[in-house]
Order: C-alpha cells, then structure tokens, then sequence
C-alpha cells in the first residue's frame, strides 16, 4: 500500500468516526423527541413540561461544550472526542432508569454535556485533520450522520417502543460507546493540535482567545441557525401525532422524507458553497425554505406533507453541513476547539423555541407556531450572514473566496483558487 493511500485512508477513518459520532449522538437525542408524547402520561405532565426538558438539555450544552473544548485544546481532539461518546452513551443508559419526571430531566442534563462535547471535538479534529479541498464536503457528510442517527431513532420508535416500552428506547443509547473502539484504533490525532505540542504552544484557549467581528458572525450564525431548525425538528414528531392524529406507525414516512432531504442537503450545502460561497448558499437555500414553511406546517393532504418535509430537510436542516467549517474558519488551532465549543454552546439560546412554541400552542396552536418560527428563523440567518468578515478570519482555514464569491458564476476555479489561503 503506497503513502498516498494510506494518507486518503486515514481521511476516511476521520469522516467516519465524526460522521458516525454525530449519527450515535442523534439517535440519543432524537429518541425523546419520538416519546414526549408518551413520557407526558408516564410522569404526569403536559407537553410545557416535557418541553422543558428539551430546553434543559439543550441548556446543559454550554457546559458541555465549553468544558470539552477546554479539555480538547489541553489534552487533544481525540481523547475529548472519546470521553464525550462515553458520556452521553452512559447518561443516555441512565435516563432509562429514571422514576420520576425530577429524576428524568437530571438524567437528561447529563446527557446534554456529553451531547455539546462530541460536536466540539469532533469538529476540530476533522476540519484540522482532512484537506483543504474536501473540508466543505467533509463537513456535510459529517452533519448528515445527524439524519442517520434520527432514522434509527424512528425506526427504534416504531418497531421496537410498542414491545419494549419506553425504558428500552434510552438503553440502546448505551451502544455508541462501542464507537471509542473505533477511535481508539484507527484515528489519528490532529496534526495541527500535534504541532502545537511540539511548538511548546499549548495552553488555556481562553488567555489567547481574540473577539472579533468574525467570531461574532459564528456565534450569532450558530444560535440563529439552531433556532430554526429546533423550531423546525423537535416537535414534529409531536405535531404529527397530535394535530395530524397519526400513530407510530403512519408518521414514519414523514420522518424518512425529511430526513432523506436533510442527508442529501447537507453534503450538497457543503457542496454548493465551495462554488459559489457560503453567503450564496445561505441565502439560496433559505429563500427556498420560507415558502416551504406552509407545505410543511399548514397543509393537510399527506403527499404535500412529504414534499413539505423532503424540502424541509434539504434546504433547512441540510444547510447545517457548512457549519461545522463555518465555525473552524473563524477560529485560530490555539484555541480552536474552545471557539467551537462556545459557538456550538451559543446554540443553546435556541432551545426556548419549542418551549415558547409550546407555551402559544393553546392560543396559536401548534401548526401556526412552528410555522411562524420557522420562517422569522430563517429571515434572521439570512441577515445575520450578509455580512463579509473574512478578513478577520485566521490564515489556516480561511478561504477569501468563499466569501467573494456570494454572486459570483458557479465554477469560477480561478477565483477560488487565486484567493485560498493555506
């Protein structure tokens, strides 16, 4: 086996194991999205409640991310990315025990600080590790991992909850923890991270952390995205299931469309702004999404639901693949993990959007709340991304282009290449 594809082997094992990280984390955190409805009557709540939980999740991110990408600048991408899989499996096996709806919402706060930590350092160690010409795609196939993990969360909840019940569904969210294995075998450490060890360069991501105006963009793009898309994913299920009157069997084709949509969308995100940019692709792909809004929330003939649900997925959800290199390019290697890990921790502010949805559900209802939601989210990102802070971003992964090239013709090769920097 020559150099050149051990080195193209490599590559791969790193797309695998964030792809299949990602995937195992949804499946642990979509779960709960199929059985709010079901764990309401088992503890004794109402749908504000069980929504809440949701919210806490979410909130308990910011620990998680902050604390991984801490433990990720200090002790290396790999070795955090394998402690947060552990953690979120184990938290996940616990929430299967719980007894009490006090007792559920501590079980799940746990999981979300593993839940925050394997996005920070899974990212680093892959936008660090592949090269520069397949980062885009890298990170669209790395977020399509997130449809995966929410298909075996549906087929989990369809084929398995009505003859395992609800404690079964969070114990087989212990089996990611078999994908350490994995890692421990077949993943390299971060090249980038390496240098700085033997550059002596090491240090608290927080006493060289520079605030500036690119920083910012990743932040708010971060919080702003992940509000639409909580708007639009976590209580669909529920949304189906109530206002739709379907059971776990009839909603699974709605499920399956929007996340067929979301794993060709997000590579094709990635894709798209390697050619034509990240603002074109931002702005393109949610134009598309704030007419789909009604076909996915206000209609009720089933075949307009799917096609609802299938564009929901490829331009709502699949514009998440560009942000995983969205938020690496704004960020300096000293560092590095800690600025994703707080950009991923902003996302937390987007949580009050299904408890807030769930709070003027009995004077909106559901249907108008999401969709309202949904498309003032979409508007806000849009706005949020028009600005140009390229020259703010650091050298390493920074691509001029990419941002100049938000109107420019598709394919233009040599402005992409003429304004990389590397």
């Amino acid at each position: 086996m020559n150099s050149h594809a051990s080195l193209l082997r490599k590559h791969w094992h790193i797309i695998f194991a964030a792809t299949a990280g990602w995937a195992l984390d949804a499946f642990d955190f979509t779960i709960l999205l199929f059985l709010i409805p079901h764990l309401g009557k088992v503890f004794n709540v109402g749908l504000p409640q069980m929504a809440l939980v949701v919210t806490a999740t979410g909130f308990a991110k910011i620990a998680g991310t902050i604390g991984w990408g801490l433990a990720a600048d200090r002790y290396g991408r790999k070795l955090a990315f394998m402690a947060a899989v552990l953690w979120f499996s184990c938290a996940s096996g616990l929430s299967g025990l719980a007894w009490s709806y006090a007792s559920f919402m501590a079980m799940r706060i746990l999981f979300g600080m593993g839940f925050g930590g394997e996005w920070t350092a899974s990212v680093s160690l892959l936008m660090e590790t592949v090269p520069e010409k397949i980062r885009p795609l890298a990170s669209g196939i790395m977020v399509a991992g997130y449809e995966f993990g929410y298909m075996l969360a549906a087929l989990a909840f369809h084929f398995l909850f009505p003859v395992l019940g609800w404690h079964w569904m969070f114990f087989l969210g212990i089996a990611p923890a078999l994908l350490t294995l994995f890692l421990r075998r077949n993943v390299k450490e971060s090249p980038d991270w390496k240098e700085q060890q033997r550059s002596k360069q090491t240090g608290d991501g927080f006493r060289t952390f520079v605030f500036n105006p690119a920083v910012a963009q990743a932040w708010a793009f971060s919080a702003g995205l992940n509000f639409m898309l909580w708007a639009v994913q976590v209580l669909y299920p529920t949304f189906l299931l109530t206002v739709h009157h379907l059971d776990s069997g009839t909603i699974f084709p709605f499920i399956i469309a929007y996340s067929v949509g979301s794993v060709i969308g997000k590579p094709l995100s990635g894709y798209a702004a390697s050619r034509i940019g990240e603002r074109g692709t931002i702005v393109t792909f949610l134009t598309i999404v704030v007419p789909t809004t009604a076909l996915y929330t206000l209609v009720s003939n089933h075949f307009l639901m799917g096609v609802g649900a299938f564009c929901m997925g490829m331009f709502a959800n699949g514009l998440f693949g560009i942000l995983p290199l969205y938020q690496a390019r704004r960020f300096p290697v000293k560092g590095r993990a800690i600025g994703i890990g707080i950009s991923y921790a902003m996302t937390s502010i987007s949580v009050i959007a299904p408890y807030v949805i769930a709070l003027v559900t009995p004077s909106m209802g559901l249907k108008f709340g999401m969709a309202s939601f949904i498309a003032g989210g979409a508007l806000m990102v849009i706005a949020i991304s028009i600005f140009n802070t390229a020259r703010w971003m650091p050298g390493d992964l920074a691509d001029d282009a990419q941002e100049e090239a938000f109107g420019a013709a598709a394919g233009s090769e040599e402005l992409t290449a003429g304004n990389a920097v590397h």
